[in-house]
């Protein structure tokens, strides 16, 4: 494997880390436990995509092949924390904007594999980073729905209905 996909793999990590601490800072400033508690567990999740991006980023560094094996099915999508979330009144719209940026986040995770997906000349390089992308997408998708759903409910308490 060449630097160029270790330097992927670094940039890969300080994103994940990026997550974790907006996800952090997000739960701390939320007032809503529901939700501070979700934030919480997505930083989680960030936290470990980091641990597992790490261990392939030392698998490159010390000359082995990549094991381009995904990790297991995230648990989050799952985990029912956000099927109890709603957003509050004036203050929902902290919770809508922080799922905004989630959105935001996990698209630019999709862009940026893609593009390292389309540069490499390595196989096994290019398989891995294909992985990721499937793996942010689903991210993406579910970001999505919570976003959505959030963003209506909010709309509703503001009496507000866009036309």
């Amino acid at each position: 494997m060449s630097d160029e996909e270790l330097r992927v793999l670094k940039t890969a990590i300080i994103n994940e880390e990026e997550g974790e601490f907006f996800y952090t800072l997000t739960a701390n400033q939320s007032s809503d436990e529901e939700m501070r508690q979700a934030f919480l567990f997505l930083a989680a999740e960030e936290h470990k995509h980091q641990d597992w991006l790490r261990k392939l980023a030392g698998q490159l560094a010390s000359g082995k092949s990549l094991e381009a094996v995904a990790p297991g099915p995230d648990d989050w999508a799952k985990a029912g924390l956000f099927d109890r979330v709603k957003p509050r009144g004036e203050k929902g719209s902290f919770e809508v904007s922080a799922f905004h940026i989630g959105v935001m986040l996990e698209k630019e995770a999709i862009d940026f594999y893609t593009e390292a997906a389309r540069r490499t000349a390595l196989p096994e390089a290019r398989q891995l980073y294909e992985r990721l992308v499937s793996w942010e997408t689903k991210h993406l998708q579910a970001f999505e729905q919570i976003y959505d759903h959030l963003k209506d409910e909010w709309w509703q308490q503001q009496q507000f209905s866009p036309a």
